[in-house]
């Protein structure tokens, strides 16, 4: 039988192509329109893509094996990041802005561009192109479902810690991954109807050097200029997707490049040093403890700043602890994730806000020598240990605790006797080891800097060994169930820590616990809107502020002022544990001293001063005074990270402290 084909030109021909269009663009409509019901632009979108495959003849004659295979190149970038957004949950169309979609699209167009003049072939590359921006869409799309924010630069050399928690998501597809794919499977449905190249085709040489020419001059612009600032494009903190995923990771990229801040120079620096109180300003009543153990909670918060129905209070003991006891709000610079910042600012007195933003100082600014309250410690015959009883290769702790100065390092596999909770270390088996390590270490000087894993994120993972004690009520009850799990986590950290207390209450030893959240959890954008009854884009810095509280406390075994109702930075909440410690300051914690008497919290988000005025980074509620002060933080924090030989080490260090910090 002989085969029918359509004719090779003509009216026919192409009736016959647009009748076929009109065919597949119905049954598209039909099949898609549920699964776009709240899209019916994308639903026409997408059907029309499909639609356009009936459109290309076979085989391509004359002008149209040029023009052809062209267009749908071209058309290879927006659809790319139409793909990638959804997959970010955005909708570029309502979303972004016409300069975030332009300065978006020259990127992929890049990178489309690349592939093509590697290949040479159009269909080989462009659907490569496709595939690739689909899984790192599909990545990003998993990042931000379980951690509430984008993938940034710092994950990248972040990828062991982000390959160790993996396992305990849930990667169920879901709607939105549906929609993003057969977006893409649209666009190879077109590349497919495209007849395969013979032998590759590349531009010619001048052709090449002007892509290239052009790509390095962008580059320029976008990583070497203000132009960034300029069109008002900023790499963006809480609604992270704000940008888009493209332009906010290379944004991000852009501001990790460290520059010296105005007016920044040696002799600026000792100028500043000069101002500073060189007397102890530590009082010869209080009273040195033994032993120090700090505690950085994993996730450990209240939720207290919302208006949130529970069947129970999660955290009964951490609120009725008060004997002993300075104990507030820790406004931590980070939501979601992002542990090794706050630790960071705990040990070193640095504020992440004056680094280039999403960025990890671990991963990124340390380096061996770098001062910190170990040095410090270790200075007043203190030995040290980091212990974290999870995997050692997260965050590039091995390297930093090193350089620290940590006499010891103990991770997951140095647990005595393990007890787990959802496959995690329990709070309770962490403190356990605790107990060993200062009986081992009797009455000699002890810090332990203690870094737990219970209540990390993955809420949706078995409840094993986990009593289900708290939950949602009222009009969110079975709304949220990482959220319940989440709370009865809460309760069960609560009742480690009155354990915790107990045991060193019995103890002779003089010994001080300072104990705090590194950060909310991670429960989505859709509950923290829920909670809070608006749209995140819609808070007030105030508004803002509250999704970076956790609660804090320092107590001791002996008798100490107390305090209650204390709002810090986790930056000045180590200030204020050697304070508390009686221990003798170093020249930068007496100015810093000087700085949370009147802005107690620096954030990436904003500040919050000593008498509760609230302003965003741009600084607009702070008094001159406090820009100043500002202004000269920001000198001293980066002479201390990245001063080098230039280093004013006799201010950072304590007495007599070599720059190794040993």
């Amino acid at each position: 039988m002989k085969r029918f084909s359509l004719p090779p030109s003509g009216h026919a021909r192409r009736q016959l192509l647009v009748l076929r269009a009109a065919l597949l663009f119905l049954a598209a409509w039909f099949v898609l329109d549920q699964y776009f019901i709240q899209y019916p632009a994308m639903t026409i979108l997408l059907a029309a893509s499909f639609g356009a495959a009936g459109l290309i003849p076979r085989p391509l004659l004359g002008r149209t094996t040029i023009w052809v295979p062209r267009i749908i190149w071209a058309l290879g970038a927006p659809c790319a990041l139409l793909v990638v957004e959804l997959l970010n949950n955005t909708n570029p169309f309502d979303a972004l802005s016409v300069t975030q979609c332009t300065l978006n699209l020259i990127w992929y167009y890049l990178f489309f561009g690349l592939l093509a003049l590697l290949f040479g072939r159009i269909r080989r590359s462009a659907a490569l192109a496709m595939v690739i921006c689909f899984a790192v869409g599909l990545i990003n799309h998993y990042v931000l479902t379980f951690r509430g924010r984008i993938i940034f630069p710092c994950d990248l050399v972040a990828w062991r810690t982000a390959y160790n928690v993996a396992g305990g998501y849930d990667y169920t597809p879901d709607e939105t991954i549906l929609r993003a794919a057969l977006f893409a499977l649209a666009y190879l449905v077109l590349l497919w109807r495209l007849p395969a190249q013979k032998k590759a085709r590349r531009p010619r040489k001048r052709v090449v050097l002007s892509i290239c020419a052009g790509a390095a001059v962008y580059g320029l612009l976008f990583f070497c200029t203000p132009m960034l600032t300029w069109l008002g494009i900023y790499s963006q903190q809480w609604k992270t997707q704000a940008n888009g995923f493209v332009l906010n990771f290379t944004a991000s990229v852009r501001y990790s490049m460290v520059t010296e801040p105005e007016g920044y120079s040696t002799t600026a620096v000792q100028n500043i040093i000069d101002t500073v109180p060189t007397e102890d300003q530590t009082s010869a009543d209080v009273t040195q403890p033994v032993h120090i153990i700090a505690i950085m909670n994993e996730s450990f918060a209240d939720l207290d700043a919302y208006d949130i129905p529970l069947s129970d209070d999660p955290t009964p003991f951490l609120h009725s602890l008060t004997e002993n006891t300075v104990k507030g709000t820790m406004i931590s610079p980070v939501t979601g994730g992002g542990t090794a910042n706050v630790e960071f600012e705990f040990l070193t007195g640095n504020p992440l806000a004056f680094l280039p933003s999403s960025t990890v100082a671990y991963q990124l600014y340390l380096q061996d020598g770098t001062p910190s309250l170990v040095s410090q410690l270790k200075a007043l015959g203190f030995s040290s240990t980091a212990f974290h009883p999870y995997d050692s290769s997260g965050w590039n702790r091995t390297s930093v605790y090193k350089w620290m100065g940590f006499d010891t390092q103990l991770y997951e596999e140095d647990v005595v006797s393990p007890a787990y909770i959802r496959g995690f270390i329990s709070d309770q088996c962490d403190y356990e080891q605790l107990y060993r390590m200062t009986d081992e270490a009797g009455d000699d000087p002890l810090f332990v800097f203690n870094v737990t894993i219970q209540n990390h994120s993955g809420y949706q993972l078995p409840w094993t060994n986990l009593e289900r004690t708290v939950e949602l009520t009222g009009d969110l009850a079975g709304q949220y169930p990482a959220a319940d799990q989440f709370f009865s986590l809460m309760r069960a950290s609560d009742d480690a820590l009155r354990n915790l207390i107990s045991h060193y209450s019995q103890s002779d030893v003089p010994t001080l616990i300072v104990f705090f959240g590194d950060h909310q959890p991670p429960l989505g954008n859709d509950f923290y809107e829920d909670i809070t009854g608006k749209p995140l884009d819609d808070r007030t810095t105030e508004e803002v502020f509250d999704q970076y509280g956790t609660p804090f406390f320092i107590w001791t075994n002996y008798d100490i002022p107390e305090a209650q109702d204390v709002t810090l930075s986790s930056w000045a909440l180590g200030l204020l544990t050697a304070k508390v410690a009686g221990l003798p300051l170093t020249g930068y914690q007496q100015f810093l001293s000087e700085v949370a008497a009147k802005v107690p919290v620096i954030t990436p988000v904003g500040y919050i001063t000593a008498d509760g005025r609230y302003s965003s980074p741009e600084e607009e509620n702070l008094t001159g005074e406090e820009k100043y002060l500002m202004q000269q933080y920001r000198l001293l924090a980066h002479n201390n990270l990245f001063g080098d030989e230039d280093r004013v080490d006799s201010f950072f260090f304590p007495a007599e402290t070599e720059k190794n910090g040993t």
